[in-house]
């Protein structure tokens, strides 16, 4: 994928704010500093278009951006930040449901995840939610950089068990932000969510 041009293009809580057209999407779901900002900078090859909160927690927005003026990345605001009061996490979740349960435009959603930790409470059940909304789950496994290649795999199987998926069912792809290790496979996947019908005879017109 060659990127021309990305931006912020929007910032939502409610539908009434998202962007009003059929470009398909692309959402990114994690828990906070899990990597999110850095991941999508690293996809997009810019430095610091998707910004990383100054207290953990703080995201409370759905952030669309737009890419190539053909398709978008799409930010939810993160989860799991223990500080963060019930009632703001209430209404962080109802943001996420809002946009899962409403918006026509998603092709995929990606779960970031950080390879060296089995994954949390907070990230199966937002596995199993996604797949609730019969959307299909990439998980992306960050900071691979951090441990040795030869450890990828057992840290995978960790990741799959605890999801409860068998090895293909799901794919989940190892991936860190400073190295760019694995942008261009990553890319091959997403791209297999945005090229339908609609989009290729958009592109050709």
């Amino acid at each position: 994928m060659k990127i021309n041009k990305s931006d912020l293009q929007a910032m939502a809580v409610a539908p009434a704010g998202y962007p009003q057209d059929e470009l398909p999407e692309i959402a990114f779901a994690g828990r906070s500093n899990v990597g999110k900002s850095s991941f999508i900078n690293a996809m997009l090859n810019r430095t610091n278009l998707a910004r990383t909160s100054g207290k953990p927690g703080k995201t409370r927005t759905i952030n669309f951006y737009i890419i190539n003026e053909e398709f978008r990345f799409v930010d939810l605001p993160g989860y799991g930040y223990a500080q963060v009061s019930k009632t703001e996490r209430k209404k962080w979740g109802e943001i996420i449901e809002k946009y899962l349960s409403n918006r026509s435009n998603l092709k995929a959603i990606s779960l970031i995840l950080d390879i060296r930790h089995k994954p949390t409470p907070q990230d199966i059940d937002m596995f199993n939610w996604i797949r609730a909304y019969n959307i299909q789950p990439v998980v992306v496994a960050t900071k691979a950089d951090k441990i040795a290649r030869g450890q990828w795999e057992r840290h995978l199987k960790i990741i799959r068990e605890a999801l409860e998926v068998k090895s293909g069912e799901v794919q989940i792809i190892p991936f860190s932000s400073s190295k760019k290790i694995n942008v261009d496979k990553l890319w091959e996947l997403l791209e297999e969510y945005l090229q339908l019908p609609v989009y290729e005879q958009e592109k050709d017109q």
